[in-house]
């Protein structure tokens, strides 16, 4: 059988409503190689959210081969094959494809913005971090930022996670209040001394932990303060802040 035509009927059982039948065409798709490439990202335009996904599992198997091509999919007029196409590459985890991806962040449509956001969680690059920062006050992907740069954990996002930790948003509080602490950088022992007093338990929670990753004893006033706090997961946490800290309590 022809190769093109080997590829045709995989593309057929890739739509089919068998998931079996559907995990057996992404996989043959996948061994098929660059051969195959083009036509699965011609079905990330496909209208059904289920077929657009097989197809991206299809591409992520092949693997390396992919890159190029999905980067170059990432200028197409058609939203769901950029978006697609960030999401794929998110998956394939490649440095390469961070520069494209940062650009992505500026997209027109949210949806290929958000698979943006995800990808370069994803991969994880600190190269990503100067954009990612620029983006946490943008109201669509704000939340999602955080997150990213709580996982990235580097210093340069260190000013925009202190303004964030003092905003409105209590994701974002959340999330800010815990990269700071693994950040580890001492700018951020004042702000996370404030943020002990949030009306977010989660936020008071995440703030004293990282002040005990700081592992400044000039926490540990405000911290014993928790001791006496409403929610249990905080009294808990701030006693294990406080011996992280060297305090006893008083006999």
């Amino acid at each position: 059988m022809a190769e093109s035509q080997r590829i045709e009927q995989l593309l057929a059982a890739l739509r089919d409503e068998n998931e079996g039948l559907q995990n057996y065409a992404a996989s043959g798709l996948g061994e098929m190689g660059d051969s195959a490439i083009p036509r699965l990202i011609e079905m990330f335009e496909d209208d059904d959210l289920v077929i657009r996904e097989a197809a991206v599992n299809a591409v992520v198997q092949i693997g390396e081969p992919a890159i190029d091509p999905l980067i170059e999919a990432l200028e197409e007029d058609e939203w769901t094959v950029r978006e697609q196409a960030a999401t794929a590459l998110g998956k394939l985890k490649s440095s390469r494809a961070v520069p494209p991806l940062v650009k992505a962040l500026k997209d027109k449509d949210g949806g290929v913005r958000t698979a943006a956001v995800w990808a370069l969680e994803r991969i994880g690059d600190p190269e990503a971090v100067p954009a990612l920062v620029d983006l946490l006050m943008d109201a669509m992907l704000r939340e999602d930022v955080a997150r990213v740069l709580k996982k990235i954990g580097d210093a340069r996002a260190t000013d925009a996670l202190i303004d964030g930790l003092k905003g409105s948003n209590w994701i974002v509080r959340r999330h800010a209040a815990e990269a700071l602490g693994k950040i580890g950088d001492s700018k951020g022992f004042s702000p996370l001394v404030e943020a002990l007093t949030d009306e977010d338990w989660l936020v008071r929670r995440n703030a004293a932990e990282s002040l005990a990753r700081l592992g400044d004893a000039r926490a540990i006033q405000p911290v014993v303060a928790l001791l006496e706090d409403e929610n249990e997961m905080v009294r808990d946490t701030a006693e294990g802040v406080l011996a992280s800290l060297g305090w006893k309590p008083e006999s």
